[in-house]
């Protein structure tokens, strides 16, 4: 069991955006020092439901912060950048890092910041499957020329490569980190290797080699966010580990993690790495002694950021668009994931792992809107809830 923190940056109302950023970087501060797993950094563009906008960017400052925790993008949202710019950012971080960061991407929605952006309505629609071969053969190959519908260059050279960290002296700082990331990493590793691949064929030339517990992957993780059937699809044909959201309940889970294995073994790839896949379940987690009290910290707090949050949303051609009732919708969390005492918080993630067979958890602790209370959640869940998991 891996669990972990996703922190969003999020602005409460009567929040700055300045606090919203401290509150981000202290809950990975105390992730670390609490032995959680890791931290995912989502990113959102001109909303308060989120106010980091560049995940990469804060994953930079977090991993200079850190000596062992992994760092990942939940997600980087790629119709908004070109993948090869974010392939360099990707292996810069892996190489500094000594093999601890993990490069979550999406499609993100049809929001205006496709329109602020340049891309338009087509990369959301239907560009996203290149852009992802794209960016895999950048952080695979030694060179990479495209000649897609979107993407067209001739063939330069892939500097620094990934697999550099290989046989840099910064390999030494992978330390516990590459060892905590385990055998799944490394099952995920070859899964993204084996097979066909699709598309562009972006699967045959292989992901990351792990050299055992405590060596760094050749490659950075590549994780994908999926909301639909299509997705996984995308996903599983190029053996990568899904990044599934905290409004699905065990069992939408579960039948995602079981169409994405049937995907994974039609294209080719190897039963034990499907296996040992590597999905991430994102949730949402709050302790207290009493189970009443965590739900009421969250009820009282959350409603009031969501509708100010995703009431900002803005689509890029003004399409019509329902929003979740704010109040049902934190309700439906609470039942959902880790909200209570340790005992309960616990038991829940246990009842996930057993029901879907995700044993990786990316939980949002900072529902309060409380720095103080974020940071004592954070701690509990590592000091509390993973020694029962144990």
């Amino acid at each position: 069991m891996r669990v972990g923190t996703f922190v969003l940056a999020a602005q409460f109302p009567g929040q700055g955006r300045g606090e919203a950023l401290h509150r981000a970087v202290r809950t990975a501060e105390v992730a670390e020092e609490s032995g959680l797993d890791g931290v995912w950094l989502a990113e959102h563009h001109f909303v308060p439901y989120g106010v980091c906008p560049s995940a990469v960017t804060l994953a930079a400052v977090l991993l200079g912060r850190t000596r062992r925790i992994r760092v990942g993008t939940a997600v980087s949202v790629l119709p908004n950048v070109h993948p090869v710019a974010l392939g360099e950012q990707a292996a810069l971080l892996h190489i500094t890092s000594g093999g601890r960061f993990s490069l979550g991407v999406g499609r993100g929605g049809p929001w205006i910041d496709l329109e602020v952006f340049g891309s338009g309505l087509a990369a959301y629609e239907s560009g996203f499957p290149e852009s992802l071969d794209l960016l895999l053969r950048w952080l695979r190959e030694p060179s990479v020329g495209a000649a897609g519908e979107r993407y067209r260059f001739r063939e330069v050279a892939v500097v620094p490569r990934p697999a550099d960290l290989l046989d840099s002296p910064l390999r030494s700082a992978a330390g516990g980190a590459a060892g905590a990331h385990g055998s799944a990493a490394a099952g995920t590793a070859a899964a993204a290797g084996a097979g066909t691949g699709a598309g562009t064929g972006a699967g045959a030339k292989g992901g990351g080699t792990a050299e055992g517990a405590g060596a760094p992957d050749a490659h950075p993780e590549v994780v994908v966010a999926c909301t639909s059937p299509g997705g996984v699809r995308v996903a599983a044909e190029r053996g990568l580990p899904m990044l599934l959201g905290m409004h699905c309940g065990d069992e939408e889970k579960a039948e995602m993690v079981a169409l994405w294995r049937r995907h994974a073994l039609a294209a080719g790839h190897c039963p034990d790495t499907v296996a040992a896949a590597g999905h991430v379940s994102a949730g949402v987690v709050q302790i207290a002694d009493d189970a009443g009290d965590a739900r009421e910290a969250l009820l009282k707090a959350m409603p009031g950021w969501l509708r100010l949050g995703l009431g900002a949303h803005r689509t890029v051609d003004d399409r019509v668009r329902t929003m979740r009732d704010p109040v049902a919708y934190t309700e439906l969390l609470c039942s959902l994931h880790p909200v209570g005492p340790p005992g309960t918080a616990a038991d829940r993630l246990a009842a996930t792992a057993e029901r879907t067979g995700i044993t990786r958890f990316a939980l949002l602790a900072e529902g309060s809107g409380d720095l103080a209370a974020t940071e004592t959640t954070v701690r509990r869940l590592g000091e509390e809830v993973l020694p029962l998991l144990r």
